[in-house]
C-alpha cells in the first residue's frame, strides 16, 4: 500500500504530501466548481481557462472543511494515510444559556422594549447553544432575529479562554454592534476608520480595515502589526458573512486569523452560487441552523409584508446591454417624476425607506422632494445614525438610500414602507433589502414591500428571478402594471 501524510497546518490549511499526479488531479476535480462570469471573460473564450474556481491544488493544498470529501478519494486509490496535526490543542468547555441569563440587565433607550430586562428568546437560546456545541459552524438566521445581541452573549461565553473578533460588512454596523456590546457590560473596543482601539477583550472591526492592516503589515507600514492585533484571540465571528467578498474571506480566515480555534459565521442569507458557499464553508465550517423569515413571522418575532411589483410599462425600446437600459431607467425624468408620485403617496401611510442602485437616482428625487433625507456612503457615520435613529419619533418620514449603505445589517424598525428601485436579481441584495423592512415595532406589525421594475428586456427577465426568490421566501406578492406618462 502506498503511504501519504496529511499535514493540518492550522485551522482551515491541510496539505498532502506524497500522492501521485493522477490521485492530485482527481481531488482538485472534485472540489472543483463553475464560475457563472467565466462565459464573458477572454481567457475562457480564448480557451486558456476552463472557468473553474479550485478548492484544492495540483499540490494538494486545499482546506479541512473538505477533508470529508476527498479523504475517500484518497484512501481508494491505494494510500494510507498519515496525519500530522499541527493544530494547538485547545479544550473548551461552554455551559449552555437559558432565557433568563441576562435578565440582570436592561435594553438601552430607543429599543422598542426600553427599560425592560433582557430576556433571551427561546429561538435565540437555540441558536447560542449551537454555536457553543460547534466551535467551528454557520447559522442561517434571517434579519430581524437579534444577532447582534447573540454575538456579544457568544463573546460574552468566550471570555475565560480569550479575545473575540468580530467582523461586520460596514461602518454603521460597527456602532450598532459597540452599542449592543456596551449595554451587556463587555470591554469592547472598535477598528476603523480613525478609531483603533486596541487591547480590548472584544474588538469590532469591518473587512476593509482588517485588509488594510494586513497590507499595512506585510509592507511594514502598520503602527500596530496583525500578529499583535491577534494576539490572545480565541474566536473570531463574521456577522452578515454574505457581504465578505469570497477570496477577502479565505485570504483573511486562512491567513492571519488561521490559528484562531473559534469561528462562527451568521448569515441572514447563503449565497446561491456553489463556490461562494464552499468558499464560506471553507473558512467557518458547515451550517448546522437554519431560521427562516417565515419562520420568525410566524413566532410574530417580525412583521407581516406583502410585496406588491409595480411593473412600469416603458414601452418597448431597444437596449444593447443591462448598463444601458438600467442607467435610463434610474435617471429618466419622466420616470423619476412617476416614481417619485408612487413614493409621496405611500408616505402618507407612514414612514418610508426607498432603496436605490445609484447616486443620480438619489439626487434626482431630493430636487424634486426637498424634504426627503438621501443617505449615501459619502455621509457621516454619525449623521447616518442621527437620520435613523429620528424614524423612531417621526411619522412620515421618507430616507432615500443606496442599497450598499442601507440594505444590510441597519436596524429601523419603523419603518411602514420598504421601495426598492430595480433591485436586480441578486438573491443576497433582494432579501437583504426586505430584511430592512419586517422588524417590529411597538406601533408596527405590517410593512408595506414595494417592488418598481419595467417591462423592458432585462428588467423583466430579473424581475421573474425575484418572483421566485419571494415564492421560496413565502412571501405574499402581485404584479400591478402601471402606465404613465
Amino acid at each position: 500500500m502506498n503511504k501519504c501524510v496529511l499535514e493540518i497546518r492550522d485551522e482551515v490549511n491541510v496539505r498532502f504530501t506524497g500522492l501521485d499526479v493522477k490521485t492530485r488531479r482527481k481531488i482538485s476535480d472534485e472540489v472543483k466548481y463553475f464560475l457563472p462570469y467565466a462565459y464573458h471573460m477572454p481567457a475562457y473564450k480564448l480557451g486558456r481557462w476552463d472557468g473553474c474556481l479550485r478548492f484544492c491544488d495540483i499540490g494538494g493544498r486545499t482546506y479541512f472543511h473538505l477533508l470529508e470529501k476527498l479523504l475517500p478519494i484518497v484512501a481508494n486509490d491505494g494510500y494510507d494515510i498519515e496525519v500530522k496535526d499541527l493544530r494547538k490543542s485547545w479544550e473548551f468547555n461552554f455551559k449552555k444559556v437559558d432565557q433568563t441569563d441576562y435578565e440582570h440587565i436592561a435594553w438601552p433607550p430607543r429599543h422598542p422594549v426600553a427599560g425592560t430586562p433582557i430576556i433571551l428568546r427561546d429561538y435565540q437560546v437555540d441558536v447560542i447553544n449551537k454555536f457553543l456545541e460547534n466551535p467551528q459552524c454557520l447559522q442561517e438566521i434571517a434579519t430581524g432575529a437579534g444577532k447582534t445581541l447573540v454575538t456579544a452573549v457568544l463573546s460574552h461565553k468566550c471570555e475565560p479562554y480569550g479575545r473575540t473578533i468580530v467582523i461586520v460588512p460596514n461602518k454603521d454596523l460597527v456602532v450598532q454592534t459597540e452599542k449592543d456590546y456596551k449595554n451587556l457590560g463587555l470591554d469592547v473596543g472598535v477598528f476603523f476608520g480613525d478609531r483603533k482601539e486596541y487591547n480590548k477583550t472584544h474588538t469590532i472591526c469591518t473587512w476593509q480595515s482588517l485588509s488594510i492592516l494586513e497590507k499595512k503589515t506585510k509592507a511594514h507600514e502598520a503602527d500596530f502589526p496583525v500578529e499583535e492585533f491577534l494576539d490572545g484571540v480565541v474566536c473570531v465571528m463574521v456577522d452578515e458573512v454574505h457581504k465578505a467578498k469570497a477570496d477577502v474571506l479565505r485570504n483573511l480566515l486562512g491567513g492571519a486569523f488561521a490559528n484562531v480555534p473559534i469561528r462562527w459565521g451568521l448569515t441572514g442569507t447563503i449565497p446561491k452560487d456553489e463556490h461562494e458557499a464552499v468558499g464560506v464553508f471553507c473558512s467557518l465550517g458547515p451550517v448546522v441552523g437554519n431560521l427562516s423569515s417565515k419562520e420568525l413571522q410566524d413566532m410574530g418575532v417580525l412583521a407581516d409584508l406583502d410585496v406588491n411589483i409595480f411593473q412600469l410599462q416603458d414601452g418597448v425600446l431597444g437596449f444593447n446591454s443591462y448598463a444601458q437600459e438600467l442607467k435610463w431607467l434610474l435617471t429618466d425624468d419622466k420616470r423619476i417624476d412617476h416614481i417619485s408620485e408612487i413614493i409621496k403617496g405611500l408616505a402618507t401611510s407612514g414612514n418610508t425607506l426607498v432603496l436605490i442602485d445609484r447616486i443620480k437616482t438619489g439626487e434626482m428625487l431630493l430636487e424634486r422632494n426637498p424634504d426627503w433625507v438621501f443617505i449615501s456612503g459619502s455621509m457621516k457615520t454619525k449623521d447616518r445614525q442621527d437620520e435613523y435613529a429620528e424614524v423612531s419619533e417621526l411619522n412620515n418620514k421618507v430616507i432615500v438610500a443606496t442599497y450598499g449603505v442601507a440594505a444590510v445589517g441597519i436596524n429601523i424598525p419603523r419603518i411602514f414602507n420598504l421601495v426598492m428601485l430595480e433591485p436586480g436579481k441578486s438573491f443576497v441584495r433582494v432579501i437583504q433589502s426586505i430584511g430592512r423592512g419586517i422588524r417590529k415595532a411597538e406601533d408596527k406589525d405590517y410593512v408595506q414591500v414595494v417592488d418598481i421594475t419595467s417591462n423592458l428586456k432585462y428588467s423583466k427577465r430579473h424581475l421573474t428571478k425575484r418572483k421566485q426568490f419571494y415564492k421560496e421566501q413565502n412571501f405574499r406578492h402581485k404584479v400591478t402594471k402601471v402606465e404613465y406618462k
